[in-house]
């Protein structure tokens, strides 16, 4: 990833928690995302990679859930914001975790984890930005313990970014055996109506 790149989001984060499905903050938006994420995720206890996590505010839904979970951000703002949110979350005793959830600057597209290291690859508004998402799929692939788990999360909106879902499937089999398509068109989920084509990647082989 570029200077430019990561500035760009360095420049996106004081705002970001704005939009409703990034800060989580209705408790309506929030009870949908965990409604859709946390039924995926094996449980009792995972290691979970979120990768591209902006301000960690799925991190912590799955940390609050009992995960352990690492964000990776390429942007430090971005990571700056979900530490604080982290902090605020112990403080509050919603962490059942003592080392629930830790936050790091790095590049989603080659994370600095070593293979094998978690149960879960989860990131969302990620892959459609990736210089090479093909050659990061297979990294993330890398990553699990076992065939593990992979949840995406994208879509190809109306501004024209984006990716549409058979292609990021396809990407997705290219690693991995299986890959279903989930439609993300419950408007609780957002915050508002959308018409345009939002869904969920689950790879679990």
């Amino acid at each position: 990833m570029t200077d430019a790149i990561r500035e760009y989001w360095d420049a996106q984060a004081k705002d970001f928690d704005r939009e409703a499905d990034h800060g989580l903050r209705d408790p309506a938006v929030r009870q949908a995302w965990a409604d859709l994420i946390l039924p995926l995720i094996p449980g009792p206890v995972s290691d979970v990679a979120d990768l591209g996590c902006g301000t960690g505010s799925l991190s912590l839904l799955l940390a609050e859930a009992g995960h352990r979970v690492r964000g990776l951000d390429l942007s430090a703002r971005m990571v700056e914001t979900a530490q604080a949110k982290a902090a605020r979350a112990a403080a509050a005793g919603r962490l059942p975790l003592p080392t629930a959830v830790e936050f790091r600057q790095g590049d989603a597209s080659e994370p600095p984890f070593p293979p094998g290291c978690c149960d879960v690859v989860l990131a969302r508004h990620v892959v459609w930005a990736l210089p090479d998402p093909d050659a990061a799929l297979g990294r993330w692939t890398q990553l699990l313990r076992g065939t593990g788990t992979i949840v995406l999360v994208e879509g190809l909106w109306g501004t024209g970014a984006g990716i549409p879902a058979k292609e990021c499937r396809d990407l997705v089999l290219r690693h991995r055996r299986h890959a279903d398509v989930v439609p993300l068109t419950d408007p609780a989920l957002w915050g508002k109506a959308v018409s345009d084509e939002r869904y969920l990647i689950l790879s679990r082989s």
